[in-house]
């Protein structure tokens, strides 16, 4: 068994299920030093990836953007990057009470697609704060076969 690699952010995501703010200062939301080499600095996006016959649906939450504006899917090298930017409102920092658990500024996702996956007829719609990605992918070819050894 390949034990599990966890960046700082990750486990505490894990174990308390947040990063304590505070950790963030003085290197901002990225969380640098602690970001894991190779990683994107914007906040992870959460998604769920289904194959319904020979195509991926990647399902991801989006919720409060714009997505004419605010979302930038892009298929490359066989990755699929989902990209997007939530903006805070300042109107409401004006109010005499301020609490946000939201999160805000960048986030990306990106996720490895199966080998043989074509980028051409990619479809992308985005409804009730959830981003559904269609990509047609080749049947998966079976990964082992048995060969029957002939007695000579």
């Amino acid at each position: 068994m390949t034990p599990a690699r966890w960046s700082p952010r990750e486990l505490a995501e894990h174990l308390w299920g947040g990063w304590p703010p505070r950790w963030d200062w003085p290197f901002g939301e990225a969380g640098w030093p602690f970001r894991e080499a190779g990683r994107p600095a914007g906040a992870p996006i959460r998604v769920e990836e289904v194959r319904e016959g020979d195509q991926l649906v990647v399902r991801a939450e989006l919720p409060g953007v714009d997505p004419e504006k605010d979302i930038d899917v892009t298929v490359d090298e066989g990755v699929l990057t989902i990209r997007a930017h939530r903006q805070e409102r300042t109107e409401d920092r004006q109010a005499d009470s301020y609490r946000s658990e939201f999160r805000y500024g960048r986030f990306e996702r990106q996720i490895r697609l199966p080998k043989g996956t074509s980028p051409d007829v990619v479809s992308a719609s985005y409804r009730d704060g959830l981003l559904e990605v269609r990509l047609p992918v080749p049947p998966e070819a079976p990964s082992a076969r048995r060969i029957d050894v002939q007695r000579s």
